[in-house]
């Protein structure tokens, strides 16, 4: 078998970081100023990339505008892997998927690119535009429904209802809000998230809350 040509090898990675730059640098641009307020002539000055870059590797602004909004979605759900395996305790499972939002928490320091990605996703969340509106659709809705049936498995019921759903969404908020409010946890309690092994600390209660509040659901269901 013939060895790939070392400029071709060359050529591809030398995309590949063009891609990389494009998309750093429309995730900041973005972020800041807003997809109507950002113009590829803008993106491509940043990236020090030609101007047919973007329509080159995105087939256009929409498209970098929906990688941008994909990329972080794809690695939160990546994180989650094995969440809704039916063999897995609800404490396990529960960890996997609050851990998932508490990653920003867990390293070294503070990433500019997770503080792009919560002011773009804040925006998006006040005036989701459609590109949003379909990667949670076709990203995000699978997870919310497999969640829902683990739930619904450890309450006893063979289908999540209404308050099932309910539940869902304020499990998840629990770790959301922490990861989104990170600046405002440094501010009003600082030692929360200071020292070695505090965002597994975090972690560690809200698995402890979330067992919780699914015990609560299942023994109010018995009561009545």
């Amino acid at each position: 078998m013939s060895a790939v040509p070392r400029s071709e090898v060359e050529t591809t990675d030398r995309g590949a970081r063009a891609r990389e730059r494009l998309l750093a640098e429309a995730t900041r641009l973005f972020a800041e100023k807003g997809y109507a307020g950002t113009s590829t002539r803008l993106i491509c000055l940043a990236a020090q990339a030609n101007v047919a870059a973007i329509h080159y590797h995105f087939d256009g602004k929409e498209g970098l505008y929906r990688e941008v909004l994909l990329a972080p979605i794809r690695e939160l759900l990546a994180r989650f892997e094995g969440y809704d395996d039916p063999t897995l305790p609800l404490p396990d499972a529960l960890r996997l998927v609050l851990g998932a939002f508490l990653h920003p928490l867990a390293g070294p320091g503070e990433d500019p690119r997770a503080a792009q990605m919560q002011r773009l996703h804040l925006r998006e969340m006040v005036e989701p535009s459609t590109d949003y509106a379909e990667a949670v659709s076709l990203q995000v809705r699978p997870h919310h429904e497999a969640l829902t049936q683990l739930l619904a498995r450890h309450i006893g019921l063979a289908e999540p209802d209404r308050d099932v759903q309910q539940l869902s969404f304020a499990i998840v908020a629990m770790a959301q809000d922490c990861s989104m409010s990170r600046e405002f946890m440094r501010q009003l309690a600082p030692d929360l998230l200071r020292g070695p092994g505090a965002a597994e600390r975090l972690l560690d209660r809200l698995v402890d809350w979330g067992c919780a509040l699914v015990a609560h659901e299942r023994q109010r269901r018995q009561v009545k």
